[in-house]
């Protein structure tokens, strides 16, 4: 088959390697999209791998082609929960499967979706219907990752979507709510919060192209401010007297500081962006945390209770909690698609490596499709 292989850092070709052969309780799944993760750069060009060489690539979807273990999955269309947990850890016990303490990784620990075919657990898979596309399938992940850091901030999003329970507007949604870094993730972040029903939702970006996708949403202009026009405090102070919730979706110190200097006392400062680098933590800073009793909350990935053999997991999870809403955002007139920029078949797929890498354009998502 053909794959985008990393051989080592900076050394990444399209190449002819051998097609996965599945083991017991795993399905071949023939890729149809793959996103480009904002962490697959500096695991391509800066840091390298765990393993190397290794194909790439964890968010994405397909069509499942051999399966000995559940037959009953063959021909389906699947999402993919890229994390491999070791099932037997504390975590793991505790069905915190994110946390697990001894975790393979599809893409970037194990050969990944930058390929034509890739061998998955049977766990890892969860069946999606017709009317959602590949490439909102390959999206599901950093969906599921926007959701998750919701529901750490204690946002009372409805665990009852798309069950008997219903779909309710959550008691807390008058609570002010920022997210300073407009990313995909923060992208997929305004768009799960406002489809939740909270009302005062408000976006500090830096690219005209954020600005575009958020007005797309629904979005009014009073709502964001772009900081590359000014110090984001004046915006807090015409909005509010502070953040109940700031989600941080940079990883620098100055973000970092920003988020707690703007959070209100007894608010919930949401850390969601990856590093950039080490980061430092100001004296005035760590006092401010302090007085103002703030809640300091950690994100990381998305919780997957599994799809043992193709049952359905229970619809409190992050996945399929994104699945039964993805209907409803779509008659908002928005879908999570419309966050693609760029689309490039797996032979051309450098060039979107290329366009993160250099920021030679302005983009949100880049996919690859088959």
């Amino acid at each position: 088959m053909k794959a985008q292989v990393l051989y080592d850092i900076g050394e990444i070709s399209y190449a002819d390697v051998e097609k996965p052969v599945p083991r017991a309780n795993e399905a071949l799944v023939k890729v149809r999209a793959c996103g480009i993760c904002g962490s697959d750069i500096p695991r391509i060009y800066k840091t390298g791998a765990h393993n190397m060489p290794l194909i790439p690539g964890h968010e994405f979807s397909g069509t499942v082609e051999e399966c000995e273990t559940a037959p009953e999955l063959v021909g389906k269309r699947v999402g993919i929960f890229p994390l491999k947990p070791c099932m037997e850890c504390a975590q793991c016990k505790n069905k915190h499967y994110e946390m697990c303490s001894n975790y393979d990784y599809l893409g970037s620990r194990c050969d990944g979706g930058f390929a034509e075919y890739v061998a998955v657990p049977t766990w890892n898979l969860l069946p999606i219907s017709d009317e959602i596309t590949d490439s909102e399938a390959a999206m599901l992940e950093p969906m599921c990752v926007a959701v998750h850091a919701m529901r750490k901030a204690g946002l009372e999003i409805c665990a009852g979507a798309g069950t008997q329970q219903g779909y309710t507007t959550p008691s807390d949604a008058n609570k002010s709510i920022f997210i300073c870094g407009l990313g995909t993730i923060g992208l997929l972040l305004a768009m799960f919060l406002r489809d939740a029903g909270y009302r005062n939702i408000y976006c500090i970006y830096n690219k005209g192209i954020q600005m575009e996708k958020l007005v797309d949403m629904g979005f009014a202009l009073s709502n964001l401010w772009d900081y590359r026009e000014g110090d984001p405090a004046d915006f807090v102070r015409e909005k509010t007297s502070g953040a109940d919730v700031f989600f941080e979706c940079i990883g620098t110190s100055e973000a970092y500081e920003r988020a707690v200097s703007l959070t209100a006392p007894l608010g919930t400062v949401v850390l969601v962006g990856n590093p950039a680098s080490d980061m430092s933590l100001k004296r005035e800073v760590y006092w401010k945390i302090l007085r103002n009793q703030l809640k300091l909350v950690g994100t990381w990935n998305s919780s997957f209770y599994g799809n043992p053999l193709g049952t359905n997991a229970p619809a409190l999870d992050d996945w399929n909690y994104v699945l039964s809403r993805l209907s409803e955002i779509r008659k908002s007139g928005f879908s999570p698609e419309n966050l693609i920029t760029h689309r490039f078949t797996l032979d051309e797929m450098q060039q979107g490596l290329e366009i993160m890498r250099d920021k030679a354009d302005e983009y949100i998502k880049i996919m690859v499709e088959y």
